[in-house]
């Protein structure tokens, strides 16, 4: 069905975007894969055609969109080549909104300039070992002396924990109270302060290019000027990003499926079993119908999402319903389009087969599928 969310301006942008993972990513996907990082040089090549600085205000030298549209061409363009960004997709369309949204004038002066020229990279860090989603249940502490916090802790599973210039941290600053969702704040760790020490790239099942780190805080002095928004307020400051965060792993969940499905259609023609082409079979033509049609269902919610999120009247729940929904359709697709690739499916240098390994996760991060239907359970008033 024709998508009617995007104009000639968005048209161009795609067009650019396409020729650039094109020229500059696809060919070096298994080098990033097998180096486990995306080369830090990536990210400023990015920035010169304008992909990091997309949101970033004028004067800092971005693009200044109020819209989320933009991005969703990156992620969608990367996710048809079955390409990577690594950990910049992270920055873009999870991290920066919090630095949009929160920081402060002299914060904005001191860092948009680098996030619109590629020099500077951000991560955030929630995660830690044995907590999982319970963000609230934390151990990671940051203790006031004077103007200074005094940072603490670990935390796992960071996405681009390697190749950051900035990590933000989510720490308990205060002791939990009633509410145990109270006192949690948000610094910002700048790369090279002492006490902080990043683990090893770890060892993932796919999205083998972005690298994933362990974190450590020992004393790490982070100076009160780097509390990005108000103190033991974190917690609600999180929550109002899950929503885009939630939606750009739809937005990536339904362009893979696409690419699932282009290369599943592109190899039947071509395969030929007891002397026809695979794509003669009826089974072959019912299981790619069904994936269409179910690529058109998430595609709907997506776009339906994006119009949304730009008039702020997307809720946690209807995100929750979008990743929900797509990652699981998406896990559908892939999973049947790698089927119908035979043996040579499950061979790495088939790229159907690094898009199985890479879309397990799509259920898991961002709040595990089976928090999207708690969040959703909640909304119906149960």
């Amino acid at each position: 069905m024709r998508r009617d969310i995007f104009t000639e301006d968005h048209d161009a942008f795609r067009e650019t975007v396409r020729q650039f993972v094109a020229k500059e990513i696809s060919p070096n996907v298994h080098d990033w894969e097998t180096a486990g990082i995306v080369p830090r040089e990536m990210f400023t090549k990015a920035a010169e055609i304008g992909i990091n600085g997309l949101q970033i205000p004028e004067e800092y030298g971005g693009g200044g969109m109020d819209t989320f549209l933009f991005n969703a061409v990156v992620l969608e363009e990367n996710g048809y080549a079955a390409a990577t960004l690594g950990g910049l997709q992270v920055h873009l369309s999870t991290v920066l909104p919090y630095f949009l949204e929160f920081a402060n004038d002299e914060q904005k002066a001191r860092w948009f300039p680098g996030f619109a020229d590629g020099t500077l990279v951000s991560s955030i860090a929630m995660t830690e070992p044995g907590t999982g989603s319970d963000l609230a249940g934390m151990a990671t502490t940051a203790v006031r002396d004077g103007d200074h916090y005094v940072l603490n802790g670990a935390k796992t599973f960071i996405t681009g924990g390697i190749n950051a210039d900035l990590i933000v941290v989510v720490a308990r600053t205060s002791p939990a109270g009633e509410n145990r969702r109270d006192g949690l704040s948000l610094l910002v760790v700048e790369a090279g302060m002492p006490g902080f020490t990043r683990g090893r790239n770890l060892d993932k099942l796919g999205l083998k290019a972005q690298d994933t780190a362990e974190l450590a805080f020992s004393d790490v002095r982070v100076p009160v000027a780097n509390l990005l928004g108000v103190e033991g307020k974190a917690f609600g400051m999180l929550g109002a990003n899950l929503p885009q965060e939630r939606l750009t792993i739809g937005v990536t969940a339904v362009a893979t499926a696409v690419a699932a499905l282009n290369l599943a259609t592109d190899y039947v023609k071509e395969r030929k079993v007891f002397g026809k082409p695979v794509a003669d079979f009826q089974n072959t033509k019912f299981v790619l119908a069904e994936c269409a049609t179910e690529i058109e269902a998430g595609q709907a919610m997506v776009d339906r999402a994006i119009t949304s999120l730009d008039a702020g009247t997307l809720t946690p729940a209807d995100a929750a319903k979008v990743k929900l929904f797509c990652t699981e359709m998406q896990a559908r697709v892939i999973d049947k389009c790698l089927q119908l690739h035979g043996g040579y499916g499950y061979m790495r240098e088939y790229p159907i087969a690094r898009l199985y390994a890479d879309a397990r996760v799509s259920r898991i991060f961002g709040g595990t599928n089976e928090v999207m239907k708690s969040v959703v359970s909640k909304s119906l008033g149960l």
